[in-house]
């Protein structure tokens, strides 16, 4: 480490997105000069919004891990700006709800009004029902990590972590191996079944739901008001106040590379940029591949990336729509709902359900009498190749048959809004892939399968002294609290290596 009298050491940060930007705030704390160079105009990555026809569309935030006052992760995104103790939350009481037949159940964040409902719409299941809120109250106790990264760990924070982590273990042996599709086999009522596969992709590993689920009905998955976007600006603002510099509309060409250091970046204009340190925040891979050669790739991620079945990437095919802004404000129902719908085929495949969530509880994606309203058809590796196969001419040709076919369903099952929607915006797998560089325009990481191990990158490569992996890829199944954390952890394990205090 250089002394007081030197020039301070360089950061370079890849990725203006919450990694990056949290890679940043920690790295400026802990003394180091930074830069971030995003290859965007304006910061977040994935966690952003824009506006369509004056209505703004919220691309991110169903949900935000750590928002209960007292967590680490609370104490993380506190410390880069996203929250303060005083930021207001959407006034949300439910998670979901799914509907089917002319029937409808919700997982409302009361888990004992929850219990009540789903036994009364299917007594039949009443053992099974019981049984899947007392589970949901044992992954409340599942809480990200967020102090330090695991390896930094000791004796005593493994017992702290068994002592509030008890029943836990009692989740992950029950569901810790079984697709949704399977668990919700357990359920006689077609309704129940269709309610425990809507959320998330039916392959996810059943704790996966349930911790979601919890992490709702526990406050801690709160949605800040003022959408994805201002989250991310907040963060952008911290990043500024502390001294960091970060370069807009620079992309980067490659990692340079010299007796095993990274010296630093080159741009796609030509010039190069030295640093002392090297944190890439982007998807892996764009990492493996353009920015460094796939030799440094570790093994779990190369499995991973072979494997399409045992880990697959999530994205999806959304449409935003303006509507009437009192629809779905009666309380009977959560802002999300999913609804049944003839078959829409995309590529070579069908898909029976989809969501419509209603924006009207945030006055950002208000405007006049009208809000905001986006659905969304769940897309996996398959429907990328779909949309990759397209020439420009029909791309835009399905993307805008589809979305009329999604319009026409939502009419159908709300009649009420017909003569008030307004189609705003549909994007696909290739949006994500083309602002985000994400891999098959997947907006999570790999997905955990009962398949495949879960993915833990401890974050240093082999063969490269001063650089410093970070981002929602380095642990599966990734978003926004892993990629918050991670910057944190690389500017953690460049203190460690110097034989700094870590805690920042």
């Amino acid at each position: 480490m250089k002394t007081s009298n030197e020039t301070k050491e360089k950061v370079v940060v890849i990725g203006g997105g919450v990694a990056g930007l949290s890679a940043g705030v920690y790295a400026l704390k802990a003394g180091f000069e930074v830069e971030i160079y995003e290859k965007n105009k304006i910061p977040g990555g994935e966690c952003i919004g824009w506006n369509r026809k004056g209505y703004h569309i919220d691309n991110c935030i169903h949900w935000l891990t750590g928002t209960r006052k007292g967590t680490e992760l609370y104490d993380v995104w506190k410390t880069v700006g996203a929250l303060t103790d005083e930021t207001e939350y959407a006034p949300l009481d439910a998670f979901y709800t799914s509907t089917y037949n002319g029937e409808r159940a919700t997982l409302w964040n009361d888990l004992k009004k929850t219990e009540e409902e789903l036994i009364k719409l299917s007594p039949e299941d009443e053992d099974e029902i019981k049984k899947f809120i007392r589970y949901v109250e044992y992954s409340k106790q599942c809480l990200f990590p967020a102090a330090k990264p695991m390896e930094m760990w000791g004796i005593r924070d493994y017992i702290r972590m068994g002592i509030n982590m008890k029943d836990f273990p009692k989740v992950m042996k029950e569901f810790g191996k079984i697709s949704l599709e399977d668990y919700s086999k357990r359920f006689k009522s077609p309704l129940l079944q269709k309610l425990m596969c809507d959320y998330l992709p039916k392959s996810y590993c059943a704790y996966s739901f349930l911790v979601s689920y919890a992490t709702m009905a526990d406050g801690n998955g709160n949605i800040p008001m003022g959408a994805s976007l201002q989250m991310s600006l907040r963060m952008e603002k911290k990043f500024k106040e502390l001294g960091g510099v970060i370069h807009y509309g620079c992309g980067v060409n490659k990692i340079n590379i010299e007796k095993k250091m990274a010296t630093g970046i080159e741009l796609e204009d030509g010039s190069f940029v030295k640093a002392d340190y090297v944190i890439p925040t982007v998807d892996t891979g764009l990492l493996f591949g353009k920015f460094l050669s796939k030799d440094y790739m570790p093994k779990e991620l190369k499995t991973a990336y072979e494997n399409e079945k045992a880990y697959p990437a999530t994205s999806g095919f959304q449409v935003a729509f303006a509507v009437d802004k009192n629809f779905n404000r009666s309380g009977e129902m959560s802002e999300t709902v999913f609804i049944d719908i003839e078959p829409i085929k995309v590529g070579n495949r069908s898909f029976d359900r989809m969501y419509v969530k209603a924006y009207g509880y945030d006055p950002v994606c208000v405007k006049d009498d009208k809000q905001v309203i986006q659905t969304c058809i769940t897309q996996t590796d398959e429907d990328y190749y779909f949309w990759k196969s397209l020439s420009k001419e029909e791309y835009e040709k399905v993307k805008t048959a589809l979305a009329n076919e999604v319009a026409k369903h939502i009419e159908k099952a709300f009649p009420e809004i017909k003569d008030s929607m307004e189609y705003l915006d549909a994007w696909t797998p290739l949006t994500y892939e083309r602002y985000c560089n994400a891999y098959h325009g997947s907006y999570m990481s790999f997905v955990t399968t009962p398949y495949g191990k879960q993915i833990k990158m401890k974050g240093q490569l082999k063969g490269i002294k001063n650089l410093y992996v970070a981002g929602q890829w380095t642990n599966s199944p990734g978003g926004l609290p892993v990629a918050v954390a991670s910057g944190k952890f690389a500017v953690q394990r460049i203190l460690k290596k110097q034989h700094r205090d870590i805690n920042i």
